[in-house]
């Protein structure tokens, strides 16, 4: 662990965690995490809000009070309409490019996208390859990936089957 930040620490033990956990699912209490990185609670904030992500597959559930607890759980994609169902949860109507970028780093992740597609499609949906102002700009970032994805889907290959 030589060389990572605090917040690549925090992400590498918490995935480790989600790994070894059975069901995928995993309770954490904020203040312990933090004791065990020696960090303020904030910093794991910080870290779930940023790397656990809906665009990164993951659902983070929090409670606070003295009883509180995060659960995390990372979201298994298969090919079929779970998959359908939870592009367009994650996109909706607008997406960020920052989001964008992190909905197809975790599509790469999935084997759903080859690396070449994955810097193909970053590029297409950068905020210079798409001269608009906010928020049209994120809402055609949207449809354009959706329709790229939903195609890439596809085993007849004819066209997008989505809507914007």
């Amino acid at each position: 662990m030589e060389g990572k930040t605090l917040a690549e620490r925090i992400e590498s033990y918490i995935k480790w965690l989600l790994k070894t956990s059975a069901e995928g699912i995993i309770e954490l209490q904020r203040q312990e995490l933090a004791e065990r990185f020696t960090c303020v609670p904030s910093q794991i904030t910080y870290v779930l809000s940023t790397r656990f992500t809906m665009e990164r597959g993951y659902l983070v559930e929090s409670r606070r009070g003295g009883g509180g607890y995060i659960r995390i759980a990372r979201v298994p994609l298969n090919a079929g309409e779970d998959l359908k169902g939870w592009v367009h949860e994650a996109l909706g109507d607008y997406i960020s490019q920052e989001a964008a970028l992190e909905l197809l780093v975790r599509l790469g992740e999935e084997g759903l996208l080859t690396r070449r597609e994955q810097l193909l499609l970053a590029a297409i949906l950068n905020r210079q390859s798409l001269p608009l102002e906010l928020p049209r700009r994120d809402q055609v970032r949207a449809c354009i990936l959706k329709a790229v994805i939903f195609t890439l889907l596809r085993d007849d290959f004819p066209g997008p089957e989505t809507e914007c």
